[in-house]
């Protein structure tokens, strides 16, 4: 029993790190696996034949130009898991898109997009998440079955240790047991992330925080303010209930950090000074910066990425006007840049996510001994 058990875990591990590979490097022949697993040829050619048979690795082509046989290329199938994300906005009334989602193969290519408005007020989650990832897959021409992550981006804060989203003005998304109802229409596990904390991985992954260390992306956004904290390597700064980055809060005076820039007032410096003019972008740096202050005397983070719609739209001249204003009020440097995330940024960040947590499981469940 000892021996067999044994073997087949070896098998698994085999298995394991043969997927691995192709999930990292995408199309590989046996040759190029026997050298990255570091082993032997007839263990590397039954790791990829008990793949194969379980769906999970397809023949993706044949290697040619080389002495002897052509060798044949091995790639994952991307057909055999998908990972969905979707965003969830407050867009009540205002005719735009409250729920969009995005469907991903096993490889991370975009197979579907939707975007469609959800009344809330009339919707419950659970019936909306559900009929998302049904019109999703329609769109996308494939089958709900092979759907094996569902991400959520929300601007609120999911609690781990009551499983409830706090902090959430979407109606109905704050009622306790909702993450377990929405898994149970899904037909897979669920996973709640802050709408703001997906947009620093995006930023991170593919924005202007590439390469960057730690970092923080302030949120200037249609539905309100938000901060995310990279800690460095992808690693966010959550706080002990999910509510870290909740800046808008800030005190200011009279009011808060939400009253000097969030949506409301942003719309009345726009129309007082007009969109993009200079003295526009100054007044709106000049209110960012004692917010911004309080952030970088607290954290000194390296870079600061302003992001969101207002972040996006101010763009370069925005984020120098803030660098200006902060240079005289801060007592840190702090490097100040614009977003460079030309897409719906927590949507981006929840796919990436989406797929990461579809590869670990297909990676967990390859590790563990089978009877193929």
């Amino acid at each position: 029993m000892v021996v067999g058990g044994s073997s087949k875990l070896l098998k698994a591990l085999n298995e394991a790190a043969a997927l691995g590979f192709l999930l990292d490097r995408g199309r590989l022949t046996r040759a190029e696996l026997k050298q990255l697993t570091g082993l032997s040829k007839p263990t590397v050619s039954e790791a990829v034949r008990r793949l194969t048979e379980a769906g999970l690795v397809v023949v993706a082509g044949e290697e040619t130009g080389r002495p002897g046989p052509n060798a044949e290329v091995y790639a994952v199938d991307a057909d055999a898991a998908y990972a969905v994300a979707i965003s969830v906005r407050d867009t009540a009334g205002s005719g735009a898109p409250s729920v969009t989602a995005a469907l991903h193969d096993l490889r991370g290519e975009r197979r579907g997009r939707i975007a469609r408005p959800v009344d809330f007020t009339r919707t419950d989650p659970v019936a909306a998440v559900g009929e998302t990832i049904d019109a999703l897959c329609a769109a996308a021409d494939v089958g709900r079955g092979p759907v094996a992550h569902v991400h959520l981006a929300v601007a609120g804060a999911f609690d781990p240790r009551d499983r409830v989203i706090h902090h959430v003005d979407v109606p109905g998304w704050s009622r306790p047991g909702l993450v377990d109802d929405l898994a149970r229409a899904a037909g897979a596990p669920v996973e709640i992330d802050n709408d703001v904390n997906l947009a620093a991985r995006a930023e991170r992954a593919h924005g202007a925080a590439r390469g960057a260390g730690a970092f923080a992306l302030l949120w200037l956004g249609a539905g309100g303010l938000g901060l995310a904290i990279d800690l460095g390597d992808g690693r966010l700064l959550r706080g002990a209930r999910g509510g870290a980055g909740e800046v808008g809060y800030i005190p200011m005076g009279t009011g808060d950090f939400h009253a000097l820039v969030g949506p409301e007032a942003v719309a009345a410096l726009a129309a007082e000074h007009g969109a993009g003019s200079a003295a526009y972008l100054g007044a709106l740096a000049e209110r960012i910066t004692p917010g911004l202050a309080a952030v970088v005397a607290i954290l000194d983070p390296p870079l600061v990425v302003l992001g969101g719609e207002t972040g996006r739209a101010g763009g370069a001249p925005l984020a120098e006007a803030v660098a200006k204003a902060m240079a005289r009020a801060a007592p840190l440097e702090t490097a100040v840049v614009a977003s460079t995330v030309d897409d719906d940024a927590p949507l981006l960040g929840a796919a990436d996510a989406a797929v990461l947590a579809v590869r670990e499981t297909l990676l967990r469940s390859t590790r563990a001994p089978s009877d193929r």
